[in-house]
């Protein structure tokens, strides 16, 4: 059969699969809309579709440059290994995932970059769950944009989530973990298979997880009791225990003697050698203030690459202008006060950035890895300008109240 016959068969049998993953969205959703008031169909359809645009960009994309996409569907098909053969942390755990759906039901690439694209529109899901739960108030960003809206339908979250690899679970995992945590007792399952779904693609990610969900624990002190904050405390603790290898193999760090020391060294070498990259920055040479403000909002348009650079430094620009809502005085006052999600978001998201800025050196890269924890930062600021809507609110409320009154007397 001709490549370009071949070609066009794939991609009708990918097409094909619309129909199904569309149906078998309306049952997840008629699921989520018995549990939650609030969930609206009608948006996820929508975003559900506008993913779909964006897993076609990064097809096209994959078409005709390199991608690591392309190695996810070749090896589980080719190296001849059984399923479980494959079932390990990092690239292989994917592979994992990609080897029944490749070689038991005959799928194709597109047909994989279709499913996997999928996976990380579930990722969205709980993220609108993640925020709508916790926030009930609407925002409005320049009177006229909606906050939540602009934040899920943000091109560069979906372009990276979009294809076969590790993108799209482990923001799916990520989500998972992050609505679980509202109500651990009765979420089990889905704070179980968020964190099994990050220790498995990146065990250092869990790392950084466990340690602030058992700060969140901790911190919402009426929420579980304290045998249960211990069982919780100690399974976390076996767990990392038990897979320390595994995490620290990451870094090359299974064997060190210094970890610190050993750690430092690997962060300088990795990113020297991204430093050579075609998109590389000179991070190593960078203050930290600057390593954090490169891989938060760079690239801007004045070191951006062509057409694709300038459209992701408009979505950097988006992430400077709310990022810049936090610089208030009644932030750290509201800090004091907030619920535990905010404080174990803004923790995660700092701690993560803190240590991926010492590996990161090429702006490609760091598109693709701070997509995983942006939404960490989004839901601080949407709930601290809630807050400020809602004492805004309130004032206004007892100042009408005083008015009414002193009229009355």
């Amino acid at each position: 059969m001709a490549p370009e016959t071949n070609l066009i068969l794939n991609l009708l049998q990918a097409l094909m699969l619309i129909p199904f993953l569309h149906l078998l969205n309306q049952e997840i959703f008629k699921k989520l809309n018995r549990k939650h008031e609030f969930f609206s169909t009608g948006l996820m359809n929508k975003l559900f579709f506008y993913h779909l645009v964006f897993a076609g960009i990064y097809y096209s994309y994959a078409f005709f440059n390199p991608s690591d996409s392309k190695r996810y569907f070749r090896v589980p098909g080719t190296e001849g290994k059984t399923w479980g053969g494959f079932l390990d942390t990092g690239t292989s755990f994917i592979d994992f995932l990609s080897y029944p759906f490749i070689n038991f039901f005959g799928f194709s690439y597109e047909m994989m970059m279709l499913l996997f694209s999928w996976i990380g529109f579930l990722g969205f899901v709980y993220a609108y769950l993640f925020f709508k739960e916790n926030i009930s108030l609407n925002i409005k960003l320049f009177k006229r944009i909606d906050f939540l809206t602009l934040i899920l339908f943000l091109p560069n979250m979906h372009f990276w989530t979009a294809s076969l690899g590790k993108g799209a679970p482990i923001f799916l995992g990520l989500m998972l973990f992050a609505y679980a945590l509202k109500e651990p007792r009765t979420r089990f399952f889905s704070l179980s298979l968020g964190s099994l779904l990050v220790f498995a693609i990146r065990p250092h990610m869990f790392l950084l997880l466990a340690g602030a969900g058992m700060l969140s624990i901790f911190l919402n002190k009426n929420q579980i009791s304290l045998k249960q904050k211990a069982i919780f405390v100690g399974a976390i603790t076996g767990v990392l225990l038990l897979f320390h290898k595994q995490i620290l193999g990451v870094m090359n760090l299974g064997n060190s003697q210094n970890l610190i020391a050993d750690f430092l060294s690997f962060t300088e070498n990795r990113a020297k050698d991204l430093d050579n990259a075609t998109s590389g920055v000179p991070m190593t040479e960078y203050s930290i203030v600057e390593k954090f403000f490169t891989f938060w909002f760079r690239p801007l348009f004045f070191d951006a690459p062509g057409i694709l650079g300038i459209i992701v430094s408009i979505e950097n620009l988006i992430y400077l202008i709310l990022f810049g809502k936090l610089f208030k005085k009644s932030f750290f006052g509201f800090l004091k006060t907030a619920p535990a999600n905010v404080k174990l978001s803004l923790i995660l998201f700092f701690t993560s950035s803190f240590a991926m800025t010492f590996v990161m050196s090429n702006l490609g890269i760091i598109l693709r890895q701070k997509s995983m924890i942006m939404y960490f930062l989004f839901f601080v600021i949407y709930y601290f300008m809630a807050y400020e809507k809602d004492t805004v609110f309130r004032l206004k409320q007892e100042v009408t109240g005083r008015k009414t009154i002193t009229k009355a007397a």
